[in-house]
């Protein structure tokens, strides 16, 4: 059958769906093409999907224009990626993420709730919602009701959503919590990128906390085989209560210093840095407990820092001409 994948010109969105083509899934992609950051790279992601690909020009905010585009379209399973992402840009322009993560989550839960014989969707959450919890590594039982950011809000508000409707129309659920994912293709807004650039220019990078922030970075590839996992699962027994959720990460956080470190080695130059303090709505560590998801959908990364910059800054080089 056929698979909706919202997000699809979107970094993760985009290699989703070029795994699904590649297993020989047909594809139905959503994408608005909004200027975030620039949709040129969301035209070239776009270009390189053949096969069974249906691209659909739409904002899935606007649930007439939502329903209006799938029109004729029939789908058994959902992967819904499409959001307003960005910590730092909820605290300027709040009301995009009610747009996109409250309201298009909603959308996309109506969308489930109406398709017959629906065999999953599958979201993207984030590791936001764990929020400034001083346990480590997190852990999808922890507490998650003290978001230091609207993006984090909003994505556990998607969660809780979900859970409602698993347990009202019994839909078969699953939220996937993101870990800081990198790797080709991958956005421009992202610190990653930024730094990759500025250190190819020989322009400043700006280290918040000193460099000293820890992150659990996750290769892009790894985090399409969660996907796919989840996608995959079992069908739910009648009228399950719950929705599933799990972490993706690599189990193995670095430090800030130690990625600029990486790309150091693998462009050949050196970072100029800029340090500065901690910005608000950030936190200083991230750190996924995967047992859960390991158990349940046999799913481990297999891509170190060490190993992912490298073929990062590979793409990096090639697509820019830096």
């Amino acid at each position: 059958m056929t698979v909706l994948v919202t997000g699809v010109a979107g970094f993760i969105g985009f290699h989703t769906a070029a795994a699904l083509l590649a297993r020989g899934e047909a594809v139905v992609g959503i994408d608005d093409l909004n200027p975030y950051y620039d949709p040129r790279i969301k035209r070239d992601r776009l270009a390189r999907l053949g096969g069974a690909f249906t691209f659909l020009h739409c904002d899935f905010s606007d649930f007439a224009a939502l329903t209006a585009a799938l029109g004729g379209q029939s789908f058994d399973r959902i992967v819904h990626l499409g959001a307003q992402a960005g910590v730092g840009h909820s605290l300027r322009d709040p009301h995009a993420y009610v747009r996109s993560n409250l309201a298009g989550h909603l959308n996309l839960l109506e969308i489930a709730r109406e398709t017959n014989g629906l065999r999953r969707m599958v979201y993207a959450s984030s590791s936001s919602v764990y929020g400034a919890n001083a346990k480590l590594p997190f852990a999808v039982e922890d507490r998650v009701d003290r978001p230091v950011s609207l993006y984090a809000a909003t994505k556990r508000a998607d969660e809780l959503m979900s859970e409602a409707y698993a347990h009202l129309y019994a839909i078969p659920l699953t939220g996937l919590r993101f870990f800081t994912v990198y790797g080709p293709w991958g956005r421009p807004d992202m610190a990653i990128w930024r730094f990759t650039e500025h250190i190819l220019r020989g322009e400043p990078i700006e280290l918040f906390n000193d460099g000293q922030m820890r992150r659990d970075f996750t290769y892009i590839d790894d985090i399409v085989d969660g996907i796919l996992a989840a996608l995959d699962q079992p069908h739910d027994t009648p009228h399950s209560a719950h929705q599933r959720l799990y972490n993706l990460g690599n189990t193995a956080p670095e430090t800030v210093v130690r990625l600029v470190g990486l790309i150091e080695a693998a462009t050949g130059r050196a970072a100029i840095r800029e340090l500065l303090p901690m910005p608000p709505g950030d936190v200083p560590a991230t750190f996924a407990d995967i047992a859960a998801t390991t158990a349940a959908l046999g799913w481990t990364p297999t891509t170190s820092l060490a190993a992912g910059i490298p073929k990062f800054v590979d793409w990096f080089r090639d697509y820019t001409g830096l």
